[in-house]
């Protein structure tokens, strides 16, 4: 069981990286190898809708991170996207991953179809609904599996350190590592 989680936030030891990485530890002690990615902060494009995806292997833009995150999403059974809440919708390096790797997901035989697929975001009070829809709306088009949690998958956390006073917050990751858990190994199971 291979889960990676994407960090969207510029802050790689902020709240949206506590977040992510507290569903990463319920994998772990399940058995899964884990990865985060740190995507936030760093230099990326948005995409230029050349099409060029759509013929060859890849992206056109090859100045950045993008071709490096796509094969780790590809490999993934699952596939776990955390961005802050910015002006009530994600970051744009989250949006870059979206645009650019599910269209070259497109055009390799719907790569990420079944996988699984989940939203988290640290928001200060309003606006983190738009962000996790933001990012589902990306599993769904692409086939992928979105699993709940016992709440919508963010926390109350704009200061650093924020998350680690959201009580429910991290109840809520828990429980969504526990459900990711249990659906690749059911999905495992059943695809055997």
């Amino acid at each position: 069981m291979k889960i990676l989680a994407i960090n969207g936030s510029p802050r790689p030891k902020g709240n949206t990286a506590a977040m992510l990485n507290t569903v990463l530890d319920v994998l772990k002690n399940g058995g899964a190898e884990t990865e985060l990615y740190q995507a936030g902060g760093r230099a990326v494009h948005g995409c230029l809708d050349c099409g060029k995806c759509i013929k060859t292997p890849g992206c056109c833009v090859t100045d950045d991170w993008i071709n490096e995150l796509y094969p780790k999403m590809k490999e993934a059974d699952a596939i776990i996207i955390g961005s802050p809440t910015y002006f009530a919708d994600l970051t744009p390096e989250t949006k870059a991953v979206i645009d650019r790797c599910g269209y070259m997901s497109r055009r390799d035989g719907f790569a990420f179809s079944r996988k699984i697929g989940s939203a988290v975001s640290a928001v200060r009070r309003a606006g983190g609904i738009f962000t996790l829809d933001s990012i589902q709306h990306f599993f769904l088009i692409n086939d992928m599996v979105v699993p709940g949690s016992s709440y919508w998958n963010m926390s109350l956390a704009k200061h650093e350190g924020d998350f680690a006073k959201d009580k429910e917050g991290q109840d809520t990751m828990i429980r969504l590592g526990e459900n990711i858990l249990w659906l690749v190994k059911l999905i495992k199971k059943i695809a055997l």
